[in-house]
C-alpha cells in the first residue's frame, strides 16, 4: 500500500511513527514517502500549503518534511503555523542553496534543512538522526534546574521564566537542556550538534546559532548581557547564571 494522500486519524502503525510529506511535486513526495514507509512510518502526503497545515492537526505527525514553495501558504508560513500546536521535528526542502542562509536566518522553528537534488537516502538518513536523539542527557543531573527567574524541568520537558510557561520546539529544549545540565562548561558549535543532533549530523554548524537565537528570544535574552545563554567568543556557548 503506497502513502496516504490525507488519512484520517488511525491506530499508530508497529514502528508508532508518523510522516508528513509536504510538497507540490507528486512524484517527488511520492518517492520521498516511499522511502519513509520502507523505514517503518506511516506516511501521508500533501501537496498545498492549506491542507498542509490542517494535515498536521489531524495525523500527529513525529516528522514533517516540507518544501519551501508551495502552494497557496509558502513552507515558511505552514512551519509557524503548525510551531502554534505541535513540536514535531521539521525538514524544510529548499530548490535552491542560497534560500537557505534565508530560511536560516528567519524564525520558522525548522530543525533541520536540505537543498535539492538530494538523495531520498540521505534525508531518511537526517530524519533518523533527529529521532535518535536522547530526549535526556545519559549523565545523572537533578530533574528541576534553575537559573534565576528561568526553571527547567528535564523530566517534564517544561521551562518557564518569571513563573510563566515558555513554549520551546523539541530543538530548542535539548539544546538549552545540554547547557544546564553542564553550567559551567563551554560548548563548541561542533559538542552541541553531537549532543543535540546527533554525531552522525551533517550540515552547517551555525544552525546552532540559529536556535540559541530563537531560544534567547524566547527567553528575552540581550546578547550584549545574557543572563541565561551566553557567548564565548572564539569558543562556542555556555550557561548563564540567570543574573
Amino acid at each position: 500500500m503506497g502513502p496516504s494522500d490525507l488519512a484520517s486519524r488511525a491506530p499508530r502503525p508497529p514502528s508508532g511513527l508518523r510522516a508528513l510529506v509536504v510538497e507540490d511535486e507528486v512524484k517527488l513526495a511520492g518517492l520521498i514517502g516511499s522511502y519513509l514507509e520502507r523505514d517503518g512510518f506511516e506516511a501521508t502526503l500533501v501537496h498545498d500549503g492549506l491542507r498542509a497545515v490542517a494535515a498536521a492537526r489531524d495525523v500527529d505527525p513525529d516528522v514533517v518534511v516540507l518544501d519551501l514553495g508551495l502552494p497557496d501558504l509558502d513552507g515558511v508560513e505552514v512551519c509557524r503555523r503548525i510551531r502554534t500546536f505541535s513540536d514535531c521535528y521539521v525538514v524544510m526542502l529548499t530548490a535552491r542553496a542560497d534560500e537557505v542562509d534565508t530560511l536560516i536566518g528567519l524564525s520558522v522553528g525548522a530543525d533541520d534543512y536540505m537543498t535539492k537534488p538530494f538523495s531520498p537516502r540521505e534525508l531518511t538518513a537526517r530524519i533518523g538522526a533527529l529521532l535518535r536523539r536522547p530526549r535526556r542527557s545519559p549523565e545523572p543531573s537533578e530533574e528541576t534546574l534553575s537559573f534565576g527567574a528561568l526553571t527547567i524541568d528535564l523530566q517534564g520537558r517544561d521551562v518557564w521564566l518569571d513563573g510563566a510557561p515558555v513554549p520551546l520546539t523539541r530543538t530548542e529544549f535539548d539544546l538549552l537542556a545540554a547547557l544546564a545540565e553542564r553550567p559551567r562548561m563551554v560548548f563548541a558549535r561542533r559538542q552541541l550538534i553531537d549532543r543535540v543532533w546527533g554525531e552522525s549530523w551533517v550540515g552547517d554548524e551555525h544552525l546552532v546559532d540559529v536556535h540559541v537565537g530563537h531560544l534567547r528570544r524566547k527567553l528575552g535574552d540581550d546578547v550584549a548581557s545574557a543572563r541565561y545563554v551566553r557567548t564565548v567568543r572564539g569558543v562556542g556557548y555556555r550557561m548563564g547564571t540567570g543574573e
